[in-house]
């Protein structure tokens, strides 16, 4: 699951430096980094919660 959501993340990145999403926000191209913030918070939490 984590390699899935580790791809969608990048195909947002790329998309959104294409053509901004529109999203609040995420309005300018510059701001495709925003989206690896949220997903490494992302990721942070599913380590922290994962009980192995």
């Amino acid at each position: 699951m984590n390699k899935l959501f580790s791809i969608l993340l990048i195909l947002m990145m790329g998309a959104h430096l294409v053509r901004p999403l529109g999203l609040p926000g995420l309005r300018k191209r510059g701001d495709f980094w925003k989206i690896a913030v949220v997903g490494m918070l992302v990721f942070g939490v599913t380590v922290l919660l994962r009980t192995e």
